[in-house]
């Protein structure tokens, strides 16, 4: 990993996305984003402050346990003068995130335990699926296509 000295305090995108790992295009979607800013040159370079590879670092660790951009970009936006967050930043904004990923850990062992079953079933319906409609009744009851009632229409459908 290449290393920017010290006494340089703007870094181009190259060197952000060198010492980050980012793509330079990630970074650039990252800015029209709102997660990461950056200023403009006379000769209309972007130019980002050392405190942005933290702040792509956090970007990206979120990413990868599967927070949403919208929810860090709120969650960047709630440190005091948009500044560069912390360790004990990062413990408190993930806590509030651990009911979230709670649910989406229940979600993919949903998937996963009824897969198999779902390939076998034949029913060819994502109204009725247990997997892309968990909260159907009658996908907990019955296996294969059956009419349903459009909700509120009474039109049925297969």
């Amino acid at each position: 990993m290449p290393q920017i000295p010290e006494k340089i305090h703007e870094l181009t995108v190259g060197q952000v996305s060198a010492r980050s790992g980012a793509a330079v295009s990630a970074l650039h979607f990252y800015e029209s984003k709102g997660l990461i800013s950056s200023r403009r040159t006379s000769g209309n370079q972007r130019r980002y402050s050392r405190d942005t590879l933290r702040r792509v670092a956090f970007v990206r660790a979120a990413q990868r346990v599967g927070i949403p951009l919208v929810t860090i970009r709120e969650a960047l936006a709630q440190l005091p003068e948009e500044r560069t967050p912390t360790r004990e930043d990062w413990a408190r904004l993930s806590e509030a995130w651990r009911s979230e990923l709670d649910e989406r850990i229940r979600q993919l062992n949903r998937l996963r335990d009824h897969l198999t079953d779902c390939i076998g079933c034949g029913c060819l319906s994502l109204d009725t699926c247990v997997l892309s409609n968990p909260d159907d009744i009658f996908g907990e009851r019955l296996t294969g296509s059956r009419l349903i009632a459009e909700r509120g229409s009474g039109v049925s459908r297969t």
